[in-house]
């Protein structure tokens, strides 16, 4: 019975929600803007909650600056690229890779990000 039990709790650790999974770190990023030209950088997630955080990105010698929040499998930011505004949604993967779509105010059209944790 004890071998039972033990099985069905790692079977329920491995079938987790990709929610369990943490979203603080670095991550190589790989996007495209709008055009399809292709960037690529780093970007630094740090937890200010259970579901809140701060997010950095260096890309194609830029910076930006924003806040997230995450909900089970959905990981959005809004950002400041000097005095442009942006927003990104994520989905996460089960990998704990991000991909999502960002776009800019005022900018018809969007481009693509994927994170990768380092």
């Amino acid at each position: 019975m004890r071998t039972f039990m033990l099985s069905l709790a790692m079977l329920g650790l491995a079938s987790l929600p990709v929610a369990a999974q943490s979203i603080g770190g670095t991550y190589t990023v790989a996007g495209t803007n709008f055009d399809g030209s292709k960037y690529s950088g780093e970007a630094t997630i740090t937890l200010t909650s259970d579901t809140t955080c701060t997010i950095h990105w260096e890309t194609g010698g830029s910076t930006s600056d924003g806040i997230c929040m995450r909900n089970d499998d959905a990981f959005s930011a809004g950002y400041a690229m000097g005095k442009e505004i942006g927003l990104v949604v994520y989905k996460m993967e089960k990998d704990g890779s991000l991909h999502g779509l960002w776009t800019i105010a005022g900018q018809n059209g969007n481009g693509t990000e994927v994170l990768t944790p380092k």
